[in-house]
C-alpha cells in the first residue's frame, strides 16, 4: 500500500514537471514564425523584423493568448476595439527597429523611420532620444496617420484594389 503511494506521488510530480515545461510560457512575446504568420488586423504577413508587434491578453477564465501585427499602428488600433483593451495584465511588445529584439512597447522610445509596413513609420528603441515619442505620443500619432491617410481604407476601396489588381493579371496573361 505504502508502495502504491509512492508511485502515485511520484507519477503526479512527474506528470506536473512534464506539463509545467511542455506549455507555452504566460508572460513575453512568443516566437515568430517570420513569412508564414500573419498580422491579426490586416492579415498581412509577418516579414519585417524590425516593426513587428505583439500583444498578449488575458481572456477570462483561460491562460493567456498571444497575437501578432506586422506594425505597431496594427496593433494598437487592434486594441483599442477590444473590451478588455484597459486590462493592466495585457502586454505589449513591439521589436526595435535597430536589432528586431523584443521590447517593452510601453517604455520604449518611438522615432520616425521611414517605410514601416502599414506606413506609420514608427521605430521602437529603448534608448532615450530627442524628439522621441513616449507610447501615448506614438498612439496619438498613429491615430493622425490613421486619419489623415486612413492607412486600411474603406470595405469599398479595398474592393475596388484587389479588382484593379485582378484585372493586371488577366492584361499580363493575355500580353503572353
Amino acid at each position: 500500500m505504502l508502495l502504491r503511494c509512492y508511485h502515485f506521488i511520484f507519477f503526479t510530480m512527474l506528470g506536473l514537471l512534464f506539463s509545467a515545461c511542455s506549455g507555452e510560457k504566460d508572460t513575453g512575446p512568443v516566437e515568430v514564425r517570420w513569412d508564414q504568420n500573419t498580422c491579426e488586423r490586416c492579415r498581412m504577413m509577418l516579414s519585417d523584423r524590425h516593426f513587428s508587434a505583439q500583444i498578449r491578453y488575458f481572456p477570462e477564465a483561460k491562460r493567456s493568448r498571444v497575437v501578432k501585427f506586422d506594425d505597431i499602428g496594427c496593433a494598437t488600433i487592434w486594441l483599442e476595439e477590444q473590451k478588455w483593451k484597459d486590462d493592466p495584465k495585457t502586454e505589449i511588445w513591439v521589436t526595435a527597429h535597430s536589432n528586431g529584439e523584443w521590447i517593452d512597447a510601453r517604455k520604449a522610445t518611438y522615432v520616425i523611420k521611414n517605410n514601416s509596413p502599414m506606413g506609420y513609420n514608427l521605430g521602437a528603441q529603448t534608448e532615450a532620444e530627442p524628439g522621441g515619442l513616449n507610447f501615448d505620443e506614438a498612439i496619438k500619432h498613429i491615430e493622425q496617420v490613421e486619419k489623415k491617410f486612413n492607412a486600411h481604407g474603406t470595405q469599398d476601396e479595398h474592393q475596388h484594389h484587389q479588382q484593379d489588381l485582378k484585372q493586371q493579371g488577366i492584361a499580363r496573361e493575355t500580353a503572353k
